[in-house]
C-alpha cells in the first residue's frame, strides 16, 4: 500500500485552458488497460522538457529532443505505457518518429510538433501499430477534464494515479497549475521522473520556460530516489498555454514569476513525494534532510548514499534502529576531507549521535519509537559549512524484490 497517499478527487483537479486529454485502450501490453494518452494543445503554447542523463537513452528521448530543438511550437504528445522502446535501435527510433507522423496526420500538424512518450519494458519491439490504430480514439476522447483518466492512463507499477491541481493570483488573475506523474520503481531521476505533465495557463515569456523547467525539476523530481537505478525514459515536460489574462511575466526574479514558481514547485514537490510514496513495496517516506555541508552538492552525495544503502533501507524497513548503518553511509559517501567528529545525526526529534559518537543520552527505545512511524526525517548536520539540501526515499521491503521478480510476468 502507499505511503499516505490516496488517489487524486477529480473536484481536486482543475482544468487548465488551452490543453486537453485524451486516452484509449490499444492492448500495447494488455488488454483492457488504459495505455494510450495524448495531449493536446492550443495553438500558441510553448513547451519546455528536461529527459534523462541515461546514455543508452529511450528512442522516444531522441525524438523529443529533436522535436524540441526544431522550433516548430508543439502542439501534440502521445504517450503509451506497456513498452518503452528503450533499447530498440534503428527501429525503435523509426517507430517512435511514425507515432509522431500519425498523430501530426490526423491533427494536421508537421511530425516535429508532436512529441512521443513511452514507459514500461525495455529491450522489446514497440507495437506502434496498435499506437497508431488507438490514437483516433484517444483524439476523439480528448476533454479539459481528463487529468485524472490521463494519471491513469500513464500508469505501469504505480499502485495509485498521480495529479495535483494549484491555483494561485497573478495581478488579480486566477492562474491554473495542474500535474501528472507515474513512477514507483527505477526511481533515480538524473533530472526528472520517468515521466511528468505539467501545465498551466500563465503567461508566461516563452523563452523563460526552459529555465523554469529545469528549475523545477531540480527541486523535486531531482530530490528523489527508491532504488537508484535512473531510467531510460525519465521525461519532465511543462506546457505554458498563455491564456491567463495578467500581463506578461518577463522575468522570473520578478514577483509575479517568483509566486509562479513556488506554486508550480509546491506541485512538482507533491508528484514528485507521491512516486516516493508509491515506491514499489514501500513502507516508509523517508526524508534525509543534510546540513552544515561546504556545498549543496556535497549535501546530495550524502543524502544519497543513506539513500541507496541497502543496509539502511532493510533496517527502515524492519524499524530496526541499527543507526550505525547510516553513519556508514555517511563515511563513504566520497569526501575525502569529512571529519566524523563534527558530525551529529538525528532521527527525527531524538539526537541519536553527536561529534561522530553515540549520544550518551540516547535510548533505544527511542530510536525505535521513531523507526516505527510510516514517516521519518533522518538529519545529518556535517559541521563543514553553511550548505543544506533535502532528498527523499523509501525503505526496501520484499515486496519490491517480488515486484521486479515477476515484473515481465
Amino acid at each position: 500500500m502507499p505511503v499516505n497517499l490516496l488517489p487524486p478527487h477529480p473536484a481536486d483537479l482543475f482544468a487548465v485552458p488551452g490543453v486537453r486529454l485524451g486516452i484509449t485502450e490499444a492492448g500495447v501490453r494488455k488488454a483492457h488497460r488504459k495505455d494510450v494518452t495524448v495531449i493536446l494543445l492550443d495553438e500558441g503554447s510553448s513547451v519546455a522538457g528536461v529527459f534523462t542523463r541515461n546514455r543508452f537513452c529511450a528512442a522516444p528521448v531522441q525524438v523529443c529532443r529533436e522535436h524540441l530543438s526544431a522550433g516548430n511550437g508543439i502542439r501534440a504528445m502521445v504517450i503509451n505505457t506497456g513498452n518503452a522502446n528503450a533499447g530498440t535501435g534503428a527501429q525503435g527510433l523509426a517507430d517512435a518518429r511514425a507515432t509522431c507522423d500519425a498523430m501530426a496526420s490526423l491533427l494536421t500538424l508537421k511530425p516535429a510538433q508532436i512529441l512521443p512518450f513511452s514507459t514500461g519494458v525495455i529491450m522489446e519491439p514497440l507495437p506502434v501499430e496498435r499506437i497508431v490504430a488507438g490514437l483516433p480514439a484517444a483524439i476523439a476522447d480528448a476533454q479539459a477534464d481528463h487529468w485524472g483518466l490521463a494519471a491513469e492512463g500513464i500508469m505501469t507499477t504505480d499502485t495509485l494515479p498521480k495529479a495535483f491541481s494549484q491555483h494561485l493570483v497573478i495581478a488579480g488573475v486566477t492562474v491554473t497549475i495542474t500535474g501528472i506523474s507515474k513512477g514507483a520503481g527505477m526511481i533515480r531521476p538524473n533530472m526528472a521522473t520517468m515521466l511528468g505533465f505539467m501545465a498551466t495557463d500563465a503567461n508566461i515569456a516563452p523563452e523563460l520556460l526552459q529555465a523554469l523547467t529545469t528549475e523545477l525539476a531540480d527541486g523535486s523530481f531531482n530530490r528523489i530516489t527508491i532504488d537508484g537505478d535512473t531510467s531510460t525514459n525519465d521525461s519532465f515536460v511543462v506546457m505554458a498555454t498563455h491564456q491567463a489574462a495578467h500581463p506578461q511575466i518577463t522575468s522570473l526574479a520578478s514577483a509575479e514569476g517568483q509566486a509562479l514558481k513556488a506554486a508550480m514547485l509546491q506541485v512538482a514537490r507533491q508528484l514528485a513525494h507521491a512516486i516516493v510514496r508509491d515506491g514499489e513495496g514501500a513502507t516508509k517516506f523517508i526524508t534525509l534532510q543534510i546540513e552544515g555541508g561546504k556545498t549543496a552538492a556535497e549535501c546530495r552525495q550524502v543524502a544519497y548514499a543513506i539513500a541507496h544503502s541497502p543496509l539502511v533501507k532493510t533496517a527502515f524497513f524492519a524499524s530496526d534502529p541499527n543507526l550505525g548503518r547510516i553513519l556508514a553511509a555517511v563515511g563513504y559517501a566520497g569526501i575525502e576531507d569529512l571529519d566524523q567528529t563534527r558530525i551529529d545525526l538525528y532521527l527525527d526529534d531524538v539526537l541519536v549521535a553527536v561529534q561522530g559518537g553515540r549520544n550518551p543520552n540516547y535510548q533505544e527505545a527511542d530510536g525505535q519509537r521513531v523507526m516505527q512511524q510510516s514517516e521519518i526525517v533522518v538529519r545529518v548536520v556535517l559541521g563543514r559549512g553553511a550548505a543544506s539540501d533535502t532528498v527523499w526515499t523509501c525503505d526496501l521491503s520484499h515486496e519490491y524484490v517480488s515486484i521486479n521478480a515477476d515484473y515481465r510476468s
